[in-house]
């Protein structure tokens, strides 16, 4: 799937547009090119959605399929990839262990992880903060919920940057690299195996969300191995990515507007709203994937016919002057702030409290420590597609 939306991106993208999603400032583009055409249509049976309405009608639609396969294979991601009553099925038992709730106990361990983390840098006065702390951090969550352990954490993160291939799907896949992203959808898979397997065969009960997968039931049925491999597919991708490139993103906002991060940095009770302000703004997971099994009549008089494939863009959707009051502009205490920064409709993003919970904490965190930091002088930041984050962060202070 992100190899189908990298090439559908590139259809529609024109050299200017391409340059803007590449850069810190997406903002204008996108509300320019939703102003004068809200469905473009790109190809044969392709469309791009920029609207929020057009968006919210199409994900909560059950003409409309998600279909996202596991890490490449011909295996559905549980429960993005599911629709319908299997969807429904998968949802009712993961969505409770992630509840605001649920994960909120795990803030002071986030907390904890964060600051040890700036201890390694905070005297330096400068660091690239993509590589040493937005990165690594969202992964030593994972592998503790998990109860994996944290010496395989640079394993991961290279897994994760290699299936994942942002970098090299926007220079275009190459043999090699498809090679290379297959031997690591294979490690994986021998990883989690291997470790399922110690599981079975000690009998050990562990606390972790790994045990919580082995001994629980859908519908009076254990889940099978397949079943298991593919939701740790999704919920590794989850907590690999999305949250290290939305940290990397607010930062670099903050870096570059210096009177935000003050306002932040004096009144820290606003660190939620602002969490969702720039979830809205900066829109770190830009687009997403759906597919017509029927004719759509969307809200903006577009028809989208049966078997189109859809290029829903939350970063348009989220800049929509119809849904929100003075879109370009940033406001940390904006409410109501309806973004779809975690999708929206039938396949909203299973882990949203948990990637709230970690970027509120996290942010809190480097901002006790390191109140006052810019861009490192004579950088010009390169954002990657999807998720978009600055792969190199180089920020400096006092």
């Amino acid at each position: 799937m992100t190899q189908l939306m990298n090439l559908m991106t590139h259809a529609w993208a024109s050299p200017d547009e391409a340059t803007a999603r590449a850069s810190a400032a997406p903002q204008q583009m996108y509300t320019e090119l939703a102003a004068r055409c809200p469905v473009q249509e790109i190809g044969d049976q392709m469309y791009v959605v920029l609207t929020m309405a057009d968006v919210q009608y199409i994900t909560k639609h059950h003409d409309v399929e998600q279909g996202t396969k596991y890490l490449g294979s011909d295996r559905p991601a549980i429960p993005l990839g599911l629709d319908g009553p299997d969807h429904r099925k998968y949802r009712r038992l993961l969505d409770p262990v992630f509840t605001a709730k649920r994960v909120e106990p795990l803030a002071e361990q986030v907390r904890t992880v964060a600051h040890e983390m700036i201890d390694g840098f905070v005297d330096d006065g400068s660091v690239d903060a993509y590589a040493a702390w937005c990165e690594p951090l969202p992964s030593t969550v994972f592998l503790s919920i998990m109860g994996l352990p944290m010496e395989d954490r640079e394993d991961f993160i290279r897994f994760k940057n290699l299936v994942l291939g942002n970098e090299q799907l926007d220079r275009g896949p190459t043999d090699e690299w498809i090679a290379k992203r297959h031997e690591a959808v294979t490690w994986i898979h021998d990883y989690f195996n291997a470790d399922l397997d110690e599981r079975e065969r000690t009998g050990i009960s562990r606390d972790d969300m790994l045990q919580w997968l082995t001994t629980t039931e859908v519908e009076g049925d254990r889940l099978s191995r397949e079943d298991i491999l593919d939701i740790l597919g999704l919920l590794m991708i989850a907590g690999l990515d999305t949250v290290a490139a939305s940290l990397a993103c607010f930062l670099s906002y903050f870096a570059r507007h210096p009177q935000d991060r003050g306002r932040l940095v004096r009144d820290p009770t606003l660190m939620p709203t602002a969490v969702e302000e720039l979830m809205r703004f900066e829109s770190p997971v830009v687009d997403g994937y759906r597919k017509a099994n029927a004719d759509l009549e969307l809200p903006s008089g577009a028809t989208i016919p049966a078997g189109s494939s859809m290029v829903l863009s939350w970063a348009g959707a989220n800049l929509d002057p119809a849904a929100f009051a003075m879109p370009l502009a940033v406001d940390l205490e904006r409410r109501p702030n309806p973004h779809i920064g975690f999708a929206s409709g039938f396949h909203r993003c299973l882990g949203s409290h948990l990637a709230r919970m970690e970027m509120r904490v996290a942010l809190s965190a480097w901002h006790e420590r390191i109140p006052d930091y810019a861009l490192a002088p004579g950088v010009e930041l390169a954002y990657s597609g999807n998720p978009r984050a600055p792969h190199r962060l180089p920020l400096v202070w006092a």
